[in-house]
C-alpha cells in the first residue's frame, strides 16, 4: 500500500517527520495545510501527556503560526513552561526546514468526577447523516482537502456554516496516533467550511488556531458550527463550536488576514 496516499507524514526520527503529497495545502503548491501539521503538533502534545501527566486533560490548545509552512522535513520539541500538580502549561515547538514555523501551548487541568454537574447551552448540530449538501470545503484547493469528506445542513450561507468533516488518512505512516490528534487534524477545516467570500477572489489564511475544550473528544469525525466575519481594516475572524459524535466539546477560533487577490485584468495592467 502508498504510504503517500494513506498517510499525511512519515517518521524519519524520534521525533522527526517528512510530509507526504498528501499534507499539501491551499494557497501555494510548495506549502502545507496547517490541518494535519496540526494534528501532528497536538498529537505530541497528547503522547507527552500520556506519558508525564496521564492525570490532567486539556483544557486548552493553541497553535501560533510564524510563517509559511514549508513542505520540509518536520521537528518536534517538548518543554515544561509552567510545571504543576494540577495545572500545567506545556510547549511544543515545530521546526520546520531548519525554521521555527509553529509555537503550540497546551494548558493541563486535572481531571475529576464532575458528571453531575455537567452541562452546557452549545446547539445540537444535525446528525451527519442528515446533512446531505456537499460542504463548501471542497470547493478549495489542495490535496489535504481533497482527502477529507465533508457535508453540511441545507441552512448553509454564506459566513455560516454546519458541517462534518472526516478521512481516513492516517496522520503516520504505519504508527496509531492518539485519538486527540486524529481528531485535531480536522480543526484547521473550520475556516474553510463557510465561504464568507470566493477563494479565487480573496486569500484568508489564519495566523493562529485555538481550541477550547470542556469535554475530551472522541472519534474521527468533527462537528463544526461554524460562523466567519470579516472586518472593515483587513482581519477577520472563524468562531466555530467543535462537535464530535456524542454532542460538543469545546470551540475554536482562528485569526483570519483577508487579502483581496489580484484579478486577471490587474495582473496584466
Amino acid at each position: 500500500m502508498d504510504e503517500q496516499k494513506t498517510s499525511y507524514f512519515t517518521r524519519v526520527g524520534d521525533d522527526s517527520f517528512l510530509p507526504t503529497a498528501q499534507s499539501g495545502g491551499t494557497w501555494h503548491d510548495d506549502d502545507l495545510h496547517l490541518a494535519p501539521v496540526a494534528g501532528l503538533v497536538i498529537d505530541r502534545m497528547e503522547r507527552w501527556r500520556l506519558a508525564h501527566a496521564p492525570d490532567l486533560v486539556f483544557s486548552r490548545l493553541s497553535l501560533e503560526v510564524l510563517g509559511q509552512i514549508a513542505r520540509e522535513r518536520i521537528d518536534l520539541s517538548t518543554e515544561v513552561v509552567r510545571p504543576g500538580r494540577t495545572i500545567e502549561l506545556i510547549e511544543t515547538t515545530a521546526v520546520i526546514g531548519g525554521r521555527t514555523t509553529i509555537r503550540a501551548r497546551g494548558w493541563l487541568l486535572q481531571s475529576t468526577d464532575t458528571a453531575d454537574v455537567c452541562e452546557h447551552e452549545f446547539a445540537p448540530l444535525p446528525a451527519p447523516q442528515d446533512c446531505t449538501e456537499p460542504s463548501w470545503l471542497k470547493r478549495w484547493n489542495g490535496n489535504a482537502i481533497a482527502g477529507v469528506r465533508a457535508v453540511q445542513a441545507d441552512d448553509t450561507r454564506r459566513g455560516r456554516a454546519r458541517a462534518w468533516v472526516t478521512g481516513d488518512v492516517d496522520l503516520i505512516a504505519g504508527e496509531e496516533s492518539t485519538e486527540l490528534g486524529e481528531f485535531a487534524k480536522f480543526f484547521d477545516y473550520a475556516n474553510g467550511v463557510s465561504l464568507r467570500r470566493d477563494p479565487d477572489e480573496f486569500m484568508y489564511p489564519n495566523v493562529d488556531l485555538t481550541a477550547h475544550l470542556f469535554r475530551q473528544p472522541r472519534g474521527r469525525l468533527l462537528g463544526l458550527d461554524t460562523r466567519v466575519a470579516f472586518g472593515p481594516g483587513g482581519v477577520g475572524l472563524t468562531s466555530s463550536v467543535l462537535h464530535d459524535v456524542d454532542g460538543p466539546v469545546g470551540t475554536l477560533a482562528q485569526s483570519l488576514t483577508v487579502r483581496r487577490l489580484k484579478t486577471a485584468d490587474e495582473t496584466s495592467g
